[in-house]
C-alpha cells in the first residue's frame, strides 16, 4: 500500500479493497477516537491495543512506513529512468483491479448506475483538471497531508495524483521523504551537519506538518467511510468502480512529462532542484511497434500481480 500510495493514478486502497482487508482497514481507524484514547488512560495500553485492533493497523503502519522508505526509493528510481514500464504495470493492475470490484456489486439496479456515473464523472474531472504550481506554504501542507490520505482509504482516487493536481507531489512524496531518509542515516552516522542546511531543514518541516495532516485526514476519512460502508455498501462500490473506472487514464502509459516554465520560458525548479511536473501529454501508441508489445508485457504483469492479490484475499476469507 506504501509503494501504491506514492503512484500518482495508483490507490493504496486497491491493494487493500482487492487483498481483501478493506472493510477491516476502515472500520480499525475509525476506532481511533475519543473513545479510545479514554480507554487508553483508563485501562491501559493492552485495552486501547484490542480495542483499535492494534495488531492489524500496527502491520499495517509498519510495512507503509517501511516501504517509503525502501521500495519507495527503489520506485522513485525506477519511475525516473522506466516511468513507462512502471505506469504499465499499474495500468494492468487497475485494469484487474476493475474487473475484481465490479463483481463486488450484488446488482446492477438503477440506483446502483446512477453512483456508478457519478464516481466516474467525478474520476474524469480528476483526470482532466490541470496541475497547480508548487507551493510549500505551511498551511497549504497540512491541507495536502489531509487530502494525500485519500488514496489510503477510498480505492479508486489516488491520493498521490491529488497532490499531482496539487502542484506538490515532488515536494511532498519525493524531496521530502528522501529528506527524512537521509536524516534518519545521518544521524544514525552521528553526522549533524545537515542542521545548518537550510533546504533538509525546511523539507523536515514540511514533513512533520504533512504528517500531522495525513493523520487528521486519516481519522476523518475512516470515520466517514466506516459510516458510509455500514449504511449504503452498495452505491459506495458502484462509486468506487466509478472513480477507479474515471481515473484509469491517469496511469496511461505512454505519455511525456511536461515541466513548468517561467516567463522567460526557462523550466522551473523545486526546492532541491528538480523540475516541477505541470501536466502531462498522453498519446497513442503504435500498435505494430515492438515497444507496444514490450509494454503490453508489463500491463500483464499487472494485471497477473492483482489477480494474485485476489487469490489470497478469497482464501484469507
Amino acid at each position: 500500500m506504501g509503494a501504491a500510495n506514492k503512484v500518482p493514478g495508483v490507490s493504496g486502497g486497491i491493494v487493500a479493497f482487492v487483498a481483501g482487508f478493506y472493510e477491516e482497514l476502515i472500520y480499525s481507524l475509525q476506532k481511533i477516537n475519543p473513545k479510545a484514547f479514554f480507554i487508553l488512560f483508563r485501562r491501559g495500553w493492552g485495552a486501547f491495543y484490542r480495542y483499535t485492533n492494534g495488531r492489524f493497523l500496527l502491520l499495517l503502519f509498519l510495512g507503509v512506513i517501511i516501504s517509503y522508505f525502501s521500495v519507495s526509493l527503489i520506485l522513485d528510481y525506477f519511475i525516473k529512468n522506466f516511468e513507462m514500464q512502471v505506469m504499465g504495470v499499474f495500468f494492468g493492475m487497475i485494469l484487474a483491479s476493475l474487473y475484481f470490484v465490479f463483481f463486488q456489486v450484488e446488482k446492477w439496479n438503477l440506483k446502483n448506475l446512477v453512483f456508478f456515473f457519478l464516481g466516474l464523472s467525478a474520476g474524469l474531472l480528476i483526470m482532466f483538471s490541470k496541475p497547480s504550481s508548487e507551493n510549500d506554504a505551511l498551511w497549504f501542507v497540512l491541507f495536502c497531508g489531509i487530502i494525500s490520505v485519500s488514496g489510503m482509504t477510498l480505492p479508486g482516487l489516488s491520493g498521490s495524483f491529488l497532490l499531482l493536481l496539487l502542484g506538490n507531489y515532488t515536494l511532498l512524496l519525493v524531496d521530502a521523504v528522501n529528506a527524512i531518509y537521509f536524516s534518519i542515516k545521518d544521524l544514525m552516522q552521528l553526522n549533524y551537519e545537515f542542521i545548518n542546511d537550510p533546504n533538509r531543514m525546511k523539507l523536515l518541516q514540511i514533513s512533520a506538518v504533512f504528517t500531522l495532516g495525513s493523520i487528521a485526514g486519516l481519522v476523518l476519512f475512516s470515520n466517514l467511510l466506516s459510516f458510509v460502508l455500514k449504511n449504503f455498501k452498495q452505491v459506495t462500490l458502484a462509486s468506487i468502480i466509478g472513480f477507479i473506472a474515471g481515473s484509469l487514464g491517469v496511469i496511461w502509459p505512454w505519455r511525456n512529462e511536461v515541466y513548468q516554465k517561467n516567463a522567460l520560458g526557462t523550466i522551473e525548479l523545486n526546492v532541491v532542484g528538480s523540475p516541477i511536473v505541470a501536466d502531462y501529454e498522453y498519446y497513442l501508441p503504435d500498435f505494430l511497434d515492438s515497444q507496444f508489445c514490450f509494454i503490453s508485457l508489463f500491463i500483464i504483469l499487472g494485471i497477473l500481480i492483482v489477480t494474485l492479490l485476489e487469490r489470497y484475499g478469497v482464501q484469507k476469507k
